[in-house]
Formats: structure tokens, C-alpha cells, sequence
């Protein structure tokens, strides 16, 4: 039997006593599963008695009653509300909005047991969710709690606008507030997504429009506020599905309302910062078909395509279609929650997802001897010797190549993602380890770790995602989607070693980081998951080593050059990115999108010519290739090829409408042809794809002035005021790297991990 924390089985005798019935009846399943005698000890009725039929609440009252109600509710929560941001803001600094003003009642929210009579399945696999749990689960209420307590509670408006909707709908989060929160137990509930009517484009920070709560429309198709009775809905579905559904709720921006963050002026008194896009991330991924230039292409995939399955169900529910469920686990990356109240299905659900999909190819791609400059690989492909004292570099290339957004998304000061990366002997003794995790479970400092340092204007690190004090982050090994990174270790051979050794690169995955964990439960903590999501392992022999056969997960070898040249581009070394790329067309001399990579890095490098016929060649095997036509209109106006340049960019927007690169260099080829008109155009379409874009507030401040448009030219002058990166931030930068030697190291991005002597300091490879 598995050894429960004290807080958890106080958590179940809490919910078995006070909970509504069907978290009851879910904690006593787990119950009986422990102890059927610690059960009864919290004095819990018989599971057949506790399914009983319950009736609708009667905290909302429908039609005109209620809307009088909630004004009077909205006029009451006003008059002692604290309005900091002002009266047109009372979200702020989060970014939800209420249709008609005002506040709303959190009775006015149907509980999700109310939900549950018809949906069990949903409310099952809710209540061991993220989002049921996101607001009263530890880790989140140690930092939200910090924010309150050092700037004020109505600055956690910003976060619980997406973790805690209803306190911040309610006007709780205010001084003294007299709202009953009973709610917070409850996060995200079924009626706070089910009652979005809108969007407000794809800004992030909670930004929905909520409409008056319902779950029912009548005949007219006004909906009907609050609790229904259930033979109601049983006999109108129709109308039921039309209060509860909305087209857009299947679409990735319904999700952005929230899995994209900003960090305003309201909130850190400094400036618009970017938080985490991953939004923006996955627009920009292959899966999209929003964006031409992305290195492979792939099939179209949302974020509920990965992140709400239809799997067969295991409980009635009547939101069922052919027997299956979306899923409403949104099983991702968070095994904290789950592992900490004990919820072993969802945490078991989590860490099949992160290791069922090929999200990533981890490949051995070869190693340089020392005293050679000539890298040896593909391994497996060439033949090659190596010898007792040698010191090999080993080159492990990570392919971020079926996730829909970087490793890691989100808050990934908090995640942690890392290489372990093993040298043994034919024994299985230890040579090198880099990636391991210390006694204290703190992660090995001179690992490579998919993170990032968010710092201060004292340039000192943001612990506890204290993140209204962030002012620049000092670096970010994120991988982007589709996209690869090279990471280098050098050691050295034994002396004495006889037979083989075998290396070994894994990613390895935890939540969260063993620093924030020991702050936000001390010390003395159980051990959290630690997920293998990727591996693979080579055995070098001593002396003569042949070509092998490949293993199943390997990469055919074109893509594994192409791999290693997109590392090389990215870490901004163009030659090496280069020579990979010719190997790639060598190998396959049909793949247009081989030469296109050549041109992209010999643009980077400042070679022209050689880029202008590595395009047109791409071209020749591609013809109207949208990606080869938009570096090589790139490649015309450096030449000063105007209307050639103009005549592919149009092409690759007509193919591509959303696509933010290709409109905001058409909107430039217009600008610098003085076509104020089309050019405006251009970036009005990128400001609506991302309204965040300085390239778009910036061009357009100064087209709206010349077309006299005085006001739309301030707003976006003011806009680009805001958004604009701040020069003096690189000084905190810097600052923190200077003082922390292990961080500065991580953040060139061609280091060298290593423990041998006087190797310490990375160089740039040859």
C-alpha cells in the first residue's frame, strides 16, 4: 500500500465530511483502496447511499429577479471595491471582461457537481485536473500569496484571472472583501469556460468575455442565468448545447485566453514584458499551417487535439459521442499537483502522455577527437577508431520534433527539463555524469537544462515567480518547436579501459524545480516524479568501430544533418551550418527545403550570391515553394529587386494569410514603395494576428500620422512605447551572469559541459 502524507489524508477526511457528494463518493473510492477503517472513522456513509439525485441550487433566482439581483450584488461589491486601475479596469491587471459591466454573483456559476448528474466522466477527470485544482493547490497560492502580501490583493487579479475566475469576477479580490470563497476549491469550474461568449483577440492574461452563466437558452434563444431543473435539459439539448457550446471553444485561440501572459505596467510598475506565448509558440509550429517557414512539415493539430483526446468512457455521461469523451484531464507536463494530493490516475495519465508521443529524438550524432578538427558522424553511418586516453567531444543533438510549443513552455523557471548525459565502462561504472540530481535532489548546476533565468533590476535571480519584479531574463535555452539544439560534452577515455564504453543522453523531466519545491513545503518533502521523456545510448569499442544498423527511433541520416545544421544556425555558427546542410542535399538532392536552409544561413552569414543560387535551386525543385520564395525576397530587396520582391511576398500572404513574418515584410516592401495603403493593411492584418507585434505598432504609428489619423497614431505610439524591449535591461542581464559562473556558462550557446581540467571555459568550437 502506498504511504500517504499526513496533509493528504487530512485533505480526504476534509472532503469526506464538508465536500458536496461527489467529491464524497470520489474520496471514498480512494478510501477503500487505503483503508475501508480510516473511512469509517470519518464517519462516511456507504457509497450506494451517497448516489442520490439532487436537486438544482436555489442561489439564482432566473429572469428579471436576477437580473435585478446581480445589479444590486455588482452595486454592493462597488461600493467598497478598490478600482486601482480605474473604473473602466476593474479586472486589472488581468484582462477579463464582463458582457454588461459589472460583477457577478458566484452562485450565479452552476457548481460542477451540478454539472456532474449529467457528466460524470467530465466531472471525474475534472476534479483531478489542473484546472480544478489551480487555485488552492500549494505551489501556485506560495507565490500568488507573496504577491499579495507585498504589493496587495488586487494585484493578484493578474494571475487568478485565469486561476481563480470567479473570485476575480465576484470582486473578491479586493481589502476586506465579505464574498463567501468557498469557490476556490473549485479553480476553473465546468460553467466558468462553458460561459465564455467571446475573445478579446489573443492577448492573453485572461482574456475572455464571460457572459451571464447558464446553461440553458429559451425558446428565443436568451439565456436562461443559473441552475436549470435536469428534465429540462433532457427535454431541449439543443437548447442546452447552444447555452454551453460556442464554435471558437474548439479553436487554439480559446485556449490563448489564457496559455499566453503578458506582465503589464499595472502589475510590476516597470514596463510590458512578455511572459509565455505559448500561443504564439504553437502558431508558429508546423501544426498551425500558419506559418511557411518552419523547417518540416506536419499535419494540423490544435491544442486540443493533443490535450483533450476522446478516449472510451469509464462513467455515464450524455456529452458522449460513439461511446468516447474529450478528454477533461488536459494531460500535460504537471506531475506536482497530481503526485501531492495523491491523485494516482491523473498522474498516471500525465506521465503516459510525456512518454507515448515522439514529441522528441534524442540522437548521438557524433564526436571529435581533440587532437582532430574533423567531426566523426553520423555514428553509426561511418566507421571510425578511438583509443584508451582519448578525449572525445560528444555531440547530442535534442529534436524538439512533435511538440506544439518550445521545451519548456510557460513558466519554465519554475519546470525542469534537463540532459543526463552518462559515460560508462563495460561494467557500468560511471566515466563522466553530467544531469544528475544531488543527494538533496537539487538538479546537477552544470546541467543542461531547457530554462531560463528571469532576474531583477538588482540583476539578482526571481525565486518563487515573484514575477512583478522581473525586468529581463538573463538567458533561455528553450527549444522551439521543430527546431533542434546541440549540446557538447568532452571527456576523456580511461587508460586502462579494455573493451567498450557506452554513452548515454537522456531528457529527463520534473516539476518543479527541487528549489521551488523545498520553498513552498520545506525540506523534508517526498521525492517528486522524475520522467524520462527521451533517450538513446551508443557503444563505442575500442579500436575499430563499423557502421551498425540503425535503431527504430533513429532519424534517417539526411535528417540528422539537417538536424545538426538547424543546431549550428541557432547557436550562430553559419560555416557549420552550412557544411550540415550540404550534407543533407547530398544525401537528398530532390529536397528543395535542404537548399532553402543553405540560403538562410549563408543570408545570416553575409554571403549573398551563394544564398541567392542555393534559393533559386530549392526553387527549381519547388516551384511557388512559399518558404524558398520568401527568403528569396529577402535576397530582392537587398538587391534592390522591388517588384520581384513584391511579387513573392504577395504570393507566400496569399498562401500563408497568417503568417506574421510574410505580412510584416510585405508591409515593408509596401512601405518602402510608399504604398501608405497596402502597407497599413499589412500590419493591421499582423496586429490582429499578434497584438503584440512592436513591428506592427511602430509601422503603423507613423502611416496613421501621414494619413492624418491623429488618434489611431497615438494609440500605437503608445503601444510601441510600451512593448518596446528596454536597452538598460541587458545591464540586470548581466549583472546576474557575472556573479554566477554556472549560468553565465549555459548561456553561450555553443558551451562545452565537461569536468576535465582547464576546460571550464567554454570556446567556440572550430
Amino acid at each position: 500500500m502506498r504511504s500517504w502524507p499526513s496533509h493528504v489524508a487530512q485533505r480526504l477526511l476534509t472532503a469526506v465530511r464538508f465536500e458536496p457528494w461527489w467529491n464524497a463518493c470520489f474520496v471514498v473510492s480512494r478510501l477503500k483502496r487505503l483503508n475501508w477503517r480510516f473511512a469509517a472513522l470519518a464517519g462516511v456513509m456507504p457509497v450506494a447511499m451517497l448516489f442520490v439525485s439532487i436537486a438544482p441550487g436555489q442561489e439564482v433566482t432566473p429572469g428579471k429577479d436576477q437580473d435585478a439581483a446581480r445589479k444590486q450584488y455588482s452595486e454592493k461589491i462597488a461600493s467598497g471595491y478598490n478600482f486601482r486601475f480605474g473604473k473602466d479596469l476593474p479586472f486589472a491587471p488581468g484582462n477579463p471582461e464582463v458582457q454588461g459591466g459589472g460583477f457577478i454573483q458566484p452562485g450565479a456559476f452552476p457548481n460542477a457537481t451540478y454539472c456532474a448528474h449529467c457528466h460524470q466522466e467530465a466531472y471525474h477527470q475534472w476534479r483531478q485536473a489542473l484546472h480544478s485544482n489551480s487555485f488552492r493547490e500549494p505551489f501556485y497560492r506560495t507565490s500568488v500569496n507573496l504577491l499579495n502580501n507585498t504589493k496587495g490583493i488586487e494585484f493578484s487579479r493578474h494571475c487568478d484571472s485565469c486561476h481563480n475566475p470567479i473570485g476575480v469576477l465576484s470582486g473578491a479580490l479586493t481589502e476586506n472583501s465579505q464574498v463567501d470563497r468557498k469557490f476556490d476549491d473549485n479553480g476553473v469550474t465546468c460553467m466558468v469556460c462553458h460561459s465564455i461568449q467571446g475573445l478579446k483577440s489573443t492577448s492573453g492574461n485572461g482574456g475572455y468575455i464571460i457572459g451571464v452563466p447558464s446553461v440553458m437558452v429559451d425558446e428565443n434563444g436568451k439565456r436562461i442565468p443559473g441552475e436549470v431543473p435536469y428534465d429540462e435539459i433532457i427535454k431541449h439539448p439543443d437548447r442546452h448545447s447552444r447555452a454551453v457550446m460556442q464554435s471558437f471553444y474548439r479553436t487554439p485561440e480559446f485556449c490563448a485566453a489564457c496559455h499566453k501572459a503578458n506582465l503589464p505596467q499595472h502589475l510590476n510598475d516597470y514596463k510590458f514584458l512578455s511572459a509565455f506565448v505559448t500561443f504564439d509558440e504553437w502558431q508558429n509550429s508546423k501544426f498551425s499551417h500558419r506559418n511557411p517557414l518552419t523547417f518540416y512539415p506536419g499535419d494540423f493539430k490544435t491544442c486540443q487535439n493533443c490535450h483533450m483526446k476522446r478516449a472510451s468512457l469509464t462513467m455515464p455521461d450524455y456529452g458522449a459521442k460513439n461511446g468516447t469523451f474529450a478528454s477533461h484531464s488536459w494531460p500535460a507536463g504537471n506531475t506536482a499537483v497530481p503526485f501531492y494530493y495523491g491523485f494516482d490516475e491523473q498522474l498516471e495519465k500525465t506521465i503516459k502522455f510525456l512518454q507515448a508521443g515522439d514529441y522528441l529524438n534524442v540522437d548521438i550524432f557524433g564526436i571529435k577527437k581533440a587532437s582532430e578538427e574533423q567531426l566523426i558522424g553520423p555514428l553509426g553511418s561511418v566507421p571510425f577508431h578511438i583509443q584508451p586516453n582519448d578525449i572525445l567531444d560528444a555531440y547530442v543533438v535534442i529534436q524538439n520534433k512533435n511538440i506544439g510549443h518550445s521545451l519548456i513552455p510557460e513558466v519554465r523557471d519554475l519546470y525542469e527539463a534537463w540532459v543526463e548525459f552518462t559515460v560508462k565502462d563495460e561494467h557500468g561504472k560511471d566515466i563522466y555524469h553530467s544531469g544528475f540530481l544531488r543527494p538533496d535532489g537539487e538538479l546537477d548546476p552544470r546541467a543542461h537544462s531547457f530554462t531560463n533565468r528571469p532576474v531583477d533590476k538588482d540583476g539578482a535571480f526571481v525565486d518563487n515567480h515573484q514575477v512583478q519584479t522581473i525586468h529581463s531574463v538573463a538567458y533561455d535555452n528553450t527549444v522551439q518547436s521543430g527546431r533542434s539544439t546541440l549540446v557538447r560534452y568532452r571527456f576523456r577515455v580511461p587508460a586502462d579501459i579494455k573493451d567498450s564504453i557506452t554513452i548515454t543522453a537522456k531528457v529527463n523531466y520534473r516539476h518543479l524545480r527541487e528549489s521551488y519545491t523545498n520553498n513552498v513545503l520545506g525540506k523534508h518533502h517526498p521525492a517528486y516524479p522524475v520522467v524520462e521523456i527521451a533517450a538513446r545510448s551508443r557503444t563505442l569499442r575500442i579500436g575499430k568501430n563499423s557502421p551498425v544498423q540503425p535503431s527504430p527511433g533513429d532519424n534517417p541520416d539526411w535528417m540528422r544533418w539537417n538536424n545538426l545544421g538547424i543546431s549550428y544556425l541557432d547557436q550562430l555558427q553559419y560555416g557549420a551550418a552550412v557544411h550540415a546542410f550540404s550534407e543533407v542535399v547530398h544525401l537528398r538532392p530532390d529536397y528543395a527545403d535542404g537548399y532553402t536552409n543553405i540560403a538562410l544561413a549563408e543570408t545570416e552569414w553575409e554571403k549573398y550570391r551563394s544564398a541567392r543560387n542555393a534559393v533559386e535551386k530549392a526553387l527549381s525543385l519547388s516551384p511557388n515553394n512559399a518558404r524558398a520564395l520568401y527568403y528569396r525576397a529577402l535576397l530582392e530587396r537587398r538587391a534592390g529587386e522591388s517588384d520581384a520582391e513584391l511579387a513573392d511576398l504577395e504570393e507566400v500572404v496569399q498562401q500563408y494569410p497568417q503568417s506574421r513574418d510574410a505580412r510584416r515584410e510585405l508591409g515593408v516592401t509596401y512601405f518602402q514603395r510608399d504604398d501608405d495603403e497596402h502597407s497599413m493593411q499589412q500590419f493591421q492584418a499582423l496586429e490582429t494576428i499578434d497584438p503584440d507585434d512592436v513591428a506592427a505598432h511602430y509601422n503603423l504609428s507613423i502611416l496613421y500620422r501621414r494619413m492624418h489619423m491623429k488618434k489611431q497614431a497615438e494609440q500605437e505610439q503608445a503601444l510601441l512605447l510600451t512593448e518596446k524591449a528596454d536597452p538598460e535591461a541587458l545591464t540586470s542581464s548581466l549583472r546576474f551572469l557575472s556573479s554566477h559562473p554556472d549560468d553565465s556558462h549555459e548561456s553561450v550557446p555553443w558551451h562545452l559541459h565537461t569536468d576535465l581540467p582547464n576546460d571550464e571555459s567554454p570556446a567556440t568550437p572550430k
